[in-house]
């Protein structure tokens, strides 16, 4: 299936409009209490300085690119997040499949797009969510004990892949719009995570890995594997 070329407008994701609007506003009314306030302007030129910085960063948390893969979806996986490859390996999955599967997870830190994409077209066949603990992503332990969202995804070809959005030590909400009976699609987006965070996708033994440990991954761009 053929895609359109990548576009390149960049804007801000729903789930920081408001976040960002709140900030805004809470920060010009203590910078200008400290401006008003104060016969000292340093406070003032000190904050107004953090401000500026501390903005500017939550901007970038929010910011949302606009991505089309651009080529043919048959039996490709695509990284469903901005990041870096952390685990590559096969571990026994107990959540949904009860077998041996392959694991690539990718971490994303704070100043990573935090959108997360469908990692492969299909039916979406499960979501769930989990309450957990909240360590540091990158620890194995995070995938079975931090707060996380799994979903499961059948593809055209019949062959089962989970996403598992998994919160990190900084992150305390997981967002994510997959519906089970649903169709999806890469190029769309299946949730988003707040401030720090990892993603796993678990895959069938066999499949092809297109990439390595410590890559660097764009979201809905790299592609990570090819399915048998």
């Amino acid at each position: 299936m053929g895609r359109l070329k990548k576009l390149k407008k960049i804007r801000i994701h729903r789930e920081g409009t408001h976040i960002l609007w709140g900030s805004f506003f809470l920060l010009l009314i203590i910078n200008a209490a400290l401006y008003w306030g104060i016969d000292c302007k340093i406070p003032f030129y000190l904050m107004a300085l953090v401000s500026v910085v501390v903005y500017l960063l939550m901007v970038n948390f929010f910011r949302c690119p606009i991505r089309l893969f651009g080529q043919d979806t048959e039996r490709i996986v695509v990284a469903p997040a901005d990041g870096k490859i952390v685990v590559i390996e096969e571990v026994d999955e107990h959540e949904y499949f009860h077998d041996r599967r392959i694991m690539v997870s990718i971490f994303m830190s704070i100043l990573n797009v935090h959108a997360n994409w469908y990692p492969v077209d299909g039916v979406v066949k499960k979501v769930s969510h989990e309450n957990g603990k909240f360590m540091k992503a990158w620890l194995p332990k995070a995938s079975t004990e931090n707060e996380r969202s799994m979903v499961v995804i059948e593809t055209p070809e019949g062959v089962e892949v989970m996403a598992r959005q998994i919160a990190g030590a900084m992150a305390r909400r997981i967002v994510t719009y997959a519906e089970p009976g649903e169709e999806c699609y890469i190029d769309e987006h299946l949730g988003f995570i707040k401030f720090g965070s990892r993603v796993d996708v678990y895959l069938p033994l066999g499949t092809e890995i297109c990439v390595s440990m410590g890559q660097l991954t764009t979201g809905n761009q790299t592609v990570i594997a090819k399915l048998k």
